[in-house]
C-alpha cells in the first residue's frame, strides 16, 4: 500500500514530535553526566553544560574512595535481590487465592487488603514492632517491614482474575491441585505482570532510605542511599573550605549516577515484559 502525501506529512510530524520528546527525556541525564565530569574551573564559569570542554573523574574517585561505599553497595544489592524475590513470592502466593471468587471469606480478605492501602499502623508502632522482633541493626529490618505492597497485590489479583477459567477448569479435571495449577498455568500466563511489579519492588528496595536511617545505626549495614547522603553532606561541608577543588554540584551529580546506573542497567532486559504488563493491566 502506497502512502499518500498527507500520510507522509503526518508520519514526518509524528517522528519529529517523538524525537523532540526523546531529547527532552534524555537531556536531564546528559546534564547530570556532563556536570559530574566537569572540573571546578568550568563549573565556576556558570551556564548550562551539555558537552564539557574538559573532563575530570575527581568526583567519582572521591566517592569510590569512601570505605563504606563498597559495603553499602553490597547491602543494597542484597536487600534488592532478596527483598524482590520474597515480595514476589508472597504477592503471587496471596494474589492467586484472592483471585478465586469461590474462596471462603473472599470479600473480607479483599477488604482487609484494601483497608491497609488507606490506613497504616504508623511509624512509631512499626518501629516498636521491628524492635520487639529483634530486627534492629539487621538487614531484615530493611526487607520485612515493606515486604508486601497492597497496591501491587491488588494489581496481581486483578490480573489473575482475568485469566481464562477454562484452562484452570481443565487442569482441575486432570486432577491437578491448586499449587500445580499456580506453577504450571497461572505463573507462565502472569509473567508480564510479575516482571512489572518485580521492577517496582526492585526500584523501591534499591532506593530504600527511610528504613536505613530508622532501623540501622551500624555504619556497616547502611544501604547505598544513606551512604550517598552522607557523602553529599560531607561534600557540602568541604565546599565551605576555599581550598577544596571539587564543587558540591559535581559531587551531587556523580552521586546520582553512582546510585542510578546499576538499576538502569537492569531495565533493558525486562523492558518488553514491563511494557506488555502495563498494557495488559490497562486493558483488563
Amino acid at each position: 500500500m502506497v502512502k499518500g502525501l498527507g500520510d507522509r506529512i503526518f508520519d514526518t510530524i509524528v517522528y519529529i514530535l517523538l524525537g523532540i520528546i526523546g531529547l527532552g527525556a534524555l537531556f536531564p541525564l546528559l546534564y547530570v553526566l556532563s556536570v559530574s565530569l566537569t572540573p571546578m574551573s568550568e563549573v565556576l564559569k556558570g551556564g548550562f553544560l551539555i558537552i564539557p570542554r574538559k573532563i575530570t573523574l575527581v568526583a567519582y574517585e572521591e566517592i569510590i574512595s569512601k570505605p563504606l561505599l563498597p559495603r553499602s553497595m553490597y547491602v543494597t544489592v542484597y536487600i534488592t535481590v532478596v527483598g524482590t524475590v520474597i515480595s514476589l513470592f508472597l504477592t503471587v502466593l496471596m494474589a492467586y487465592p484472592l483471585s478465586r471468587r469461590d474462596l471462603p471469606g473472599h470479600s473480607i480478605l479483599v477488604f482487609a487488603v484494601v483497608f491497609t492501602m488507606l490506613f497504616s499502623g504508623g511509624t512509631i508502632p512499626t518501629y516498636i514492632l521491628v524492635r520487639n522482633l529483634g530486627l534492629i541493626n539487621t538487614i531484615w529490618a530493611m526487607i520485612l517491614p515493606g515486604v508486601m505492597g497492597s497496591f501491587y497485590l491488588v494489581l496481581a489479583k486483578s490480573f489473575m482474575e482475568n485469566l481464562p477459567n477454562e484452562l484452570i477448569d481443565a487442569a482441575r479435571i486432570d486432577s491437578s491441585g491448586e499449587f500445580l495449577i499456580l506453577v504450571r498455568i497461572v505463573l507462565p500466563l502472569s509473567l508480564p505482570m510479575i516482571m512489572t511489579i518485580g521492577l517496582y519492588f526492585a526500584v523501591g528496595q534499591w532506593n530504600l532510605f527511610f528504613a536505613g536511617i530508622m532501623y540501622i545505626t551500624r555504619p556497616q549495614l547502611y544501604p547505598l542511599q544513606v551512604v550517598i547522603r552522607q557523602i553529599l553532606m560531607q561534600a557540602q561541608n568541604m565546599y565551605e573550605n576555599p581550598d577544596v577543588v571539587i564543587p558540591t554540584r559535581t559531587m551531587q551529580m556523580a552521586a546520582i549516577l553512582v546510585a542510578s546506573v546499576p538499576i538502569l542497567m537492569v531495565y533493558p532486559f525486562i523492558q518488553k515484559y514491563f511494557t506488555k504488563g502495563i498494557f495488559l493491566g490497562a486493558i483488563k
